[in-house]
């Protein structure tokens, strides 16, 4: 063990010990990434709770705060753009309106469904929670260079790109 080793050296060198002759990169590459995921899960809990919002909320209020003033979006645009089930939607649209994060009207191009719009409470919230993550990642990022942050950004682009 070197001074630079950590955790997942560790595990790929007991992995290795114990079943010699196996090229162990994926397990180094993905169990780091694994490692990293979790941490993001963590950090993005952390903004979340600091603007009085849950995961969920903040997917769907994020993905009608990206949409064009007035940043309303049919259930169906929202089931698409956060890859959530219809049926979950509505269940979401309703505690969102409880709570006073989004507003429901009749959609005037389908009198069967309803269109979500953003309130101002829902902005205020989905802002300062996309501020705190990003100061977050930011924090998490400082030890890299912009270069190493645009590299690492290319990798993983081209990594996720595979998968599809």
């Amino acid at each position: 063990m070197t001074r630079d080793d950590d955790e997942v050296d560790l595990l790929v060198d007991a992995w290795a010990d114990r079943i010699p002759g196996i090229d162990f990169t994926p397990l180094d590459v993905m169990s780091r990434l694994r490692r990293v995921a979790l941490r993001l899960s963590e950090l993005r809990a952390e903004a979340f709770r600091s603007a009085e919002l849950s995961s969920w909320e903040f997917d769907v209020l994020a993905a009608l705060r990206r949409a064009e003033p007035p940043h309303e979006m049919s259930p169906m645009e929202l089931s698409r753009a956060t890859r959530i089930g219809t049926a979950a939607m509505t269940n979401r649209l309703e505690n969102l309106a409880e709570r006073g994060l989004i507003g429901r009207k009749a959609n005037p191009k389908d009198g069967r469904s309803n269109l979500a719009r953003l309130t101002e409470e829902g902005t205020t919230r989905v802002d300062a929670a996309m501020m705190a993550l990003v100061r977050l990642e930011a924090d998490e990022l400082s030890h890299l260079t912009g270069q190493q942050c645009a590299q690492l950004a290319g990798l993983l682009r081209r990594l996720g790109s595979s998968s599809d």
